[in-house]
């Protein structure tokens, strides 16, 4: 060419060539501000926009003479893959916030405000509507406020089509009423309330044997279901919160278990005090065929069942023997159906499924 040179043109850098895209974080802050804004109440004096979430609390210390403050924050596993593939995210958001409630629930605490966390490597508008509206409407269900969250565009980190969502629940406890297992005594009896699926754990395996093994399309159906594989997979969280309170105002609950990752046994133990021991009877509950169409399929021991998935109770109390038939009927009629299930012994502190 003559030594002639040609003069190539610089591409211009930008955020969004780099792989931010702020526009789009603004419009999916437009799409998910009426669905946080629906969780409002009296008690939020600003939420979405602000650096913080600011929640007053005055009206409700005045219900309290020595309010303590719960905290919980957790995931929602791997069931993220499963709402990818089946292209609805409606019902992960619904899952943190009830997972969230169970948790502070166990010491007796009435869940208040709610915080996210949304990450996935290019934002999309859509899909973060969708995950925020399961949000709200969860939280609206459970009477707890939106105060604030963060969405995250981390190109590098995730791969096209991944995401992550965490969040975080606070709710108050009157100190002499937190519920911790200190009260729990050989004779007391243990009440299972039934989960509708694998609420949020156990998905890795789920996915191995709905999806490798059985070499199912997610919109396909199960032999002996009438549901399709995304259905059966992503039923929300069951939220046991509401109807547990409102039966704390009226019973004594000795603990509380929320069922997830490591089962029965590996949650129930988290309350149980030394000098006892908690025996659960196997057949004393209807497991529903989700998890035995998972074992059979896979030929899964028992034993690595009732690791990895919660068997069909997701919440389990501790009340006292004169109390069981009323706690039954109670939940029963709020919805939950209730199962005696075991009881409380004298022993080395541990868990026995029997």
């Amino acid at each position: 060419m003559g030594g002639e040179r040609r003069k190539l043109k610089k591409e211009k850098v930008t955020y969004r060539s780099a792989g931010v895209d702020i526009d789009a974080g603004e419009l999916a802050l437009k799409k998910i501000k009426k669905h946080v804004e629906s969780t409002y109440n009296k008690n939020v004096l600003w939420g979405l926009g602000a650096f913080g979430g600011l929640f007053d609390l005055t009206a409700i210390a005045k219900k309290y003479k020595e309010p303590v403050m719960v905290q919980s924050i957790d995931g929602v596993g791997t069931k993220l893959m499963v709402a990818t593939m089946a292209g609805d995210h409606s019902t992960v958001g619904m899952d943190i916030v009830n997972h969230g409630c169970n948790d502070v629930l166990c010491q007796g605490a009435r869940p208040l405000t709610f915080l996210d966390y949304v990450a996935m490597p290019r934002l999309d508008p859509a899909q973060m509507e969708q995950i925020l509206s399961g949000m709200a409407k969860a939280c609206a269900a459970a009477g707890v406020a939106i105060i604030g969250g963060e969405t995250a565009e981390l190109p590098g980190i995730y791969r096209e089509g991944e995401y992550d969502v965490a969040g975080i629940v606070t709710g108050v406890v009157e100190k002499k009423k937190i519920i911790n297992g200190k009260s729990l005594k050989s004779g007391h009896a243990l009440i299972g309330l039934a989960s509708n699926g694998l609420h949020t754990n156990g998905y890795t395996l789920a996915r191995k044997v709905f999806f490798d093994i059985n070499k199912l399309g997610v919109f396909d159906v199960p032999k002996g279901f009438s549901e399709t594989a995304a259905r059966l997979l992503l039923a929300p969280h069951v939220n046991y919160a509401p109807a547990v309170l409102d039966f704390l105002e009226k019973a004594r609950v000795h603990s509380i278990a929320h069922v997830t990752g490591g089962g029965i046994a590996g949650n129930l133990v988290r309350v149980v005090p030394d000098g006892v021991r908690a025996v659960v009877r196997r057949g004393s509950w209807p497991v529903p065929k989700l998890f035995t169409y998972i074992q059979k399929s896979a030929g899964v021991d028992r034993k690595e069942m009732e690791r990895a998935f919660n068997m069909g109770i997701g919440l389990i109390l501790a009340v006292k023997k004169s109390d069981v038939v009323a706690t039954i009927d109670f939940f029963d009629k709020r919805g939950h159906a209730a199962y005696p299930i075991g009881e409380i012994t004298k022993g080395t502190r541990g868990v026995s499924l029997v």
